[in-house]
């Protein structure tokens, strides 16, 4: 439980650490640095793990598509969206992807689902509405970064449809290799695209930058995949709305940032219609069939880096 709530406590600090490098490094930037670090620290871990296998021709594709959509895409908006907006939005937006993913299921998939897990949805799109409407003043540019935020759930959820089942296929560490690098290379072109905004960063964007990429990109994922050893996966989801409230209380002490009680308020919905949504009968039978699964592949703490990242609240 210290394991998952250590994960938690680091990646609800990573939308403060991303807004403080924003002072003098520009979003799309940081993204390309954060990952090309991360790369070669997932790259050391999955060759010391024995881990470092070479993809079928058939599933590279499918390798890239989600390290474009889950690194590239999803980091390059939230980045942009955290430099429109603010860390504490960022941090109160995030606990709704989950419904997000359960209201995209329902519709492209088909998947059944009671009336509890409907109004855990419901629930969760009314505090998305509470948290967007009563933010506390904070410029012009502020409704877009959330809109942005918004948005960025949708492109999370189409990531864990593409990623959901390769690691019956290989060690869930080989394919979070492998997406982290073509995201990383990804990135790329996309920050030249900031070049006349370059300039010498300072200390502190530096470390934050380090910061992203050693502790919110790979170790919250081992301690992560070390609590799953001896939680069930959904106790440990359920955890994970901790981030919320760890961001908020970072961004404000940190940042200073206003934060509104509506805002709060809307924080506290968006978790209850998301817990709602994971206790409905129809998700209790899939997280057990997953908890199954996760038992038999969790021998190493890296097995578990794909679930971890698939509830990544992390920027």
């Amino acid at each position: 439980m210290l394991s998952v709530i250590g994960a938690a406590l680091i990646w609800s600090t990573s939308y403060t650490a991303t807004k403080v490098a924003l002072a003098d490094v520009p979003p799309l930037t940081i993204n390309a640095l954060r990952f090309a670090l991360a790369a070669v620290l997932m790259f050391a871990i999955a060759a010391v793990s024995g881990a470092l296998h070479r993809p079928r021709p058939s599933d590279i594709g499918r390798m890239a598509l989600g390290g474009l959509l889950g690194t590239t895409l999803y980091f390059s908006m939230e980045n942009v969206g955290v430099d429109l907006a603010t860390a504490s939005d960022a941090a109160l937006l995030v606990a709704s992807y989950p419904a997000v993913t359960m209201l995209l299921e329902i519709l492209i998939y088909r998947v059944r689902a009671s009336w509890i897990r409907f109004l855990g949805v419901g629930l969760a799109i009314f505090g998305v509405y509470l948290i967007i409407g009563q933010s506390p003043p904070a410029g012009e540019t502020r409704l877009m970064g959330d809109l942005i935020l918004v948005a960025t759930g949708f492109v999370w959820a189409f990531y864990n449809f593409v990623t959901r089942d390769m690691g019956q296929s290989y060690p869930t560490i080989t394919v979070v290799f492998y997406q982290t690098v073509a995201g990383a290379v990804a990135c790329v072109p996309l920050a030249l695209l900031e070049v006349r905004s370059w300039e010498v960063p300072a200390a502190s964007s530096i470390s934050m930058i380090a910061y992203l990429g050693v502790f919110c990109s790979v170790a919250a994922f081992l301690l992560y995949a070390h609590g799953l050893k001896e939680l069930d996966a959904s106790s440990a989801v359920n955890l994970l709305n901790l981030v919320p409230l760890f961001g908020v209380a970072t961004a404000f002490v940190v940042l200073r940032e206003p934060v509104g009680v509506g805002q709060l308020v809307g924080g506290l919905v968006v978790i209850v219609g998301v817990v709602l949504g994971l206790r409905s009968p129809a998700k209790r039978e899939e997280v057990s069939a997953k908890t199954t699964e996760l038992n038999e592949d969790l021998k190493s703490p890296e097995a578990a880096s794909e679930n971890a990242r698939d509830r990544e609240v992390k920027g």
